[in-house]
C-alpha cells in the first residue's frame, strides 16, 4: 500500500539518473509459456549490454518486496513484465519514488500499455525501455491504494472471483474473462447502498456497481462515455441502476457490443475527488483485476504527476500526459 499524505497529493521526485534496468516478471500473468517469454526477453536484452537484469516473481513472492529489493540494489528503471494487475502493483510501489517505470505487456487485456501506446511485441517494448523517454503519468488512489485503470464496489469484485475459477478450469483468455462476467451477472443478489459526495454535492444510490474509471483507453475500448473528463484530470464514475439479474445480464451484453448509453443504462458522474460512503463499513474493492478489502468511506483521488513512465515520444495514446510535459 502506498500511503498518500497531505492534501497536495502524491508527486514523483525528479527522475533518478541511473540507467540500470531491473525487469520484474510475473511468472503467472497471461497465457504464454513464461520460460519462452524469458528467453525472448534475454535475447532482446543482449542488444543493450549491461543494462538489463531479469527477476522472476513466482507465486508467493510479493510485488512490494521485489520492488524494494530492486530499488535497494540501485536500479533507476524498474520494469513491470505482466498484465494490468502486475503493472498496477509495481506502479503503486514506484509512485513518488523518482524511479522510472517501464512496461513489457504480458497480460490478457493490456489496457495500461495500449493506452500509453507501448508495443506488445517483446523486442519493441524492450528497445523502447532502453532508448525511450519517461513522461508523467497520472494515477488514481483510493484509501492509500494506487490504481491505473479502474476501481469499483459491488458486483465487479465478484466477477474477479468467478474469473479466477474460470481461468483455473479453462486457462486465461478474453473469452473466459467475458464468460465470468455473464455468469456473475446472472447470480448477483447484493446491491450496495451508498452516498456519493463529489463537487460539493451528495447523491444517494442503491446500485449493483459503482465503477470509477481512470483509463480513457479502456472506456473507448468498450464504447463508454467519460474519456474526455479523464483526459481533463478527472475520474468517470459509473453508477448502474438497481435492476433485476436479467437486466444486469442485458447490460453485460450491451457492454460487450459497445451499446451502453449514458442516462439510459448508467449515471455518469465526473470529479477528481470522490467520496463514497456505504451502509456496510467494510467492502471488497476491485482494482485493476485485484481485490482488496477496505473500510468506508472510500475516497478516490487523482494524482497527475505521480509516476515517470517510459512511453513512445509520439503519443497516439489516450492515457498519457501531454507530450510537452515529457521528462528526460
Amino acid at each position: 500500500m502506498v500511503q498518500v499524505r497531505g492534501e497536495s497529493g502524491l508527486k514523483a521526485a525528479p527522475p533518478i539518473t541511473n540507467d540500470r534496468i531491473c525487469v520484474l516478471m510475473n511468472a503467472r500473468a497471461g497465457k504464454d509459456d513464461k520460460q519462452d517469454v524469458a528467453r525472448q526477453m534475454e535475447a532482446a536484452f543482449a542488444r543493450h549490454p549491461g543494462r538489463f537484469e531479469l527477476r522472476m516473481m513466482e507465486k508467493g513472492a510479493g510485488v512490494a518486496d521485489s520492488c524494494a529489493r530492486a530499488m535497494k540494489d540501485g536500479f533507476g528503471i524498474i520494469v513491470a513484465a505482466g498484465g494490468d494487475g502486475t503493472i498496477s502493483g509495481i506502479a503503486g510501489q514506484l509512485a513518488g519514488s523518482g524511479r522510472r517505470m517501464g512496461i513489457v505487456p504480458q497480460g490478457t487485456f493490456n489496457f495500461v500499455a495500449r493506452g500509453l501506446g507501448i508495443p506488445e511485441d517483446i523486442d519493441a517494448a524492450v528497445d523502447l525501455i532502453a532508448t525511450g523517454t519517461a513522461r508523467p503519468f497520472p494515477v488514481g488512489e483510493v484509501n492509500g491504494e494506487i490504481f491505473l485503470n479502474n476501481a469499483s464496489l459491488g458486483i465487479y469484485p465478484q466477477i474477479l472471483k468467478e474469473r479466477e475459477g474460470t481461468y483455473k478450469r479453462w486457462g486465461r483468455s478474453q473469452l473466459a474473462a467475458h464468460w465470468s462476467v455473464l455468469m456473475t451477472f446472472l447470480s448477483f443478489r447484493s446491491p450496495v447502498r451508498m452516498k456519493v459526495r463529489v463537487g460539493g454535492k451528495e447523491i444517494r444510490a442503491r446500485t449493483p456497481l459503482a465503477f470509477v474509471a481512470r483509463s480513457a483507453y479502456q472506456l473507448e475500448h468498450y464504447g463508454l462515455d467519460g474519456a474526455d473528463c479523464i483526459r481533463n484530470g478527472e475520474f468517470a464514475l459509473f453508477l448502474l441502476p438497481d435492476v433485476s439479474r436479467w437486466q444486469l445480464l442485458l447490460s453485460a451484453l450491451k457492454l460487450a457490443n459497445k451499446g451502453m448509453q449514458s442516462k439510459r443504462d448508467f449515471e455518469l458522474i465526473r470529479g477528481s475527488d470522490i467520496e463514497i460512503e456505504t451502509t456496510k463499513g467494510s467492502q471488497l474493492v476491485a482494482m485493476d483485476g485485484e481485490r482488496v478489502r477496505m473500510t468506508a468511506p472510500f475516497r478516490f483521488r487523482m494524482h497527475e504527476d505521480a509516476l515517470h513512465v517510459i512511453a513512445p515520444d509520439e503519443v497516439a495514446a489516450t492515457d498519457a500526459a501531454a507530450p510537452d510535459a515529457a521528462v528526460a
